[in-house]
């Protein structure tokens, strides 16, 4: 087996999903060909040597629909014998097509591959392509199904996080995402999207408030006490009847963001890293996927970080730096608490409940970001994980170079 280095990680800025958002006007195909063409240009990229190109896309319908990772590698002109190819796996798509990339690679079936992910909510609505889990009886009966609001609301509940613990976690949230952007930490990453004219559409992230303070969340009302008040209460009750009641704690401020955005890893083994010029910038020393009880369905970041830790031999403590996606801010609550990781080592940039979530595209992003910080910080190893729609959890491994 070879080993998979990163040779490059860039981003777009991540814009409110929503029509007033910078980047309404920019398709999903412009968000990933613009990616694809920065991998090209910064990398000074013979794009012939890249075997295929693998994106995460969570509602692949309409304009972002069919094989949207093919379409982009044509509209950002690159080499036609490039293949490319969309995956979904909710929440965790941009990171698992990192891992199908890395897999390629250390099979031998690729010598280069990207992966990453896209998502233009603004013009794709989530839920958009549907779906049997949530809509037949035959599969939301016997697996407890309740909206995934309700599942962060019983896990903030079952694990004894307060509404002003999940507020506090998000008041960090924005400001380390504030304090990142002014201490330039995404410089390395993020690129500019650009409008059909050529002009720059949106170069910063578009949803941070540094000013949040837990006076203004402290305003805002729960946002799935009328899911929970429909029946998904009961219903997550059955499943887990040593909760008395879920007591509903999210809001708007406190979880992850609608946005637009997208991102693309470089991936190659070490020889044709030397052959095309490129200097590595961390190996990926593994992945691993895992499926978690779906009606809290958010927990699967605590069991698929033991597994691929303990497939690689490693302890929590051997890990300098995490990445969770901010789905939910009990999500990472629950997370630190049950592995013991301190926050300073956690999100140390900020994430989604400041900087939003653009499904598809998250998964390679939050990679993206901890590698500039392993760099920055001159730290060595790092693991990335997501929570996932119908319970599961990926994750990630890199160690630099």
């Amino acid at each position: 087996m070879a080993d998979a280095y990163i040779y490059d990680a860039v981003r777009t800025p991540r814009g409110k999903g929503k029509k007033d958002g910078s980047l309404h006007e920019i398709t999903a195909l412009s968000l990933a060909s613009q990616v694809l063409e920065a991998l090209r240009d910064r990398n000074g990229l013979d794009t012939a040597k890249v075997d295929d190109v693998i994106l995460g896309c969570v509602s692949p319908v309409g304009e972002q629909g069919a094989d949207i990772a093919r379409t982009a590698v044509l509209a950002a002109g690159w080499d036609q014998e490039t293949a490319g190819f969309q995956i979904n796996r909710f929440c965790a798509s941009g990171l698992e097509a990192v891992n199908v990339a890395a897999a390629k690679v250390k099979s031998g079936e690729a010598g280069m591959a990207v992966g990453g992910g896209v998502e233009a909510m603004s013009r794709v609505p989530m839920g958009s392509d549907g779906g049997a889990w949530p809509t037949d009886p035959s599969s939301a009966f016997p697996t407890y199904f309740v909206p995934q609001g309700v599942s962060a609301d019983m896990i903030a509940t079952k694990y004894g996080f307060s509404r002003d613990d999940v507020d506090a976690y998000s008041v960090e949230s924005h400001k380390r995402a504030a304090r990142s952007w002014a201490e330039r930490r995404f410089d390395k990453s993020v690129i500019a999207v650009k409008n059909q004219l050529g002009l720059t559409q949106l170069d910063r992230d578009e949803t941070i408030r540094p000013n949040t303070d837990m006076q203004t969340l402290g305003g805002l009302n729960p946002s799935f006490v009328m899911m929970g008040g429909m029946g998904f209460d009961a219903v997550i009750g059955q499943r887990y009847p040593e909760v008395a009641s879920v007591n509903h704690v999210h809001t708007p401020g406190n979880s992850s963001g609608i946005v637009d955005g997208a991102a693309g890893v470089l991936i190659g083994t070490k020889e044709m890293g030397e052959a095309l010029g490129l200097k590595p910038r961390a190996k990926i020393l593994g992945g691993a996927s895992i499926g978690s009880e779906p009606s809290i369905m958010l927990t699967g970041p605590e069991p698929v970080t033991r597994k691929l830790l303990g497939k690689l031999g490693m302890q929590p403590g051997d890990i300098d730096l995490y990445e969770l996606n901010e789905a939910f801010a009990a999500v990472v609550l629950r997370y630190m608490q049950a592995l013991d990781i301190p926050h300073d080592k956690i999100n140390v940039c900020g994430g989604a409940i400041a900087m939003g979530h653009p499904l598809g595209a998250t998964g390679a992003m939050i990679l993206g970001t901890v590698l500039d910080e392993l760099e920055r910080s001159d730290k060595s190893t790092a693991l990335a994980t997501l929570c996932i729609g119908g319970g599961m959890g990926t994750a990630t491994v890199i160690e630099r170079v």
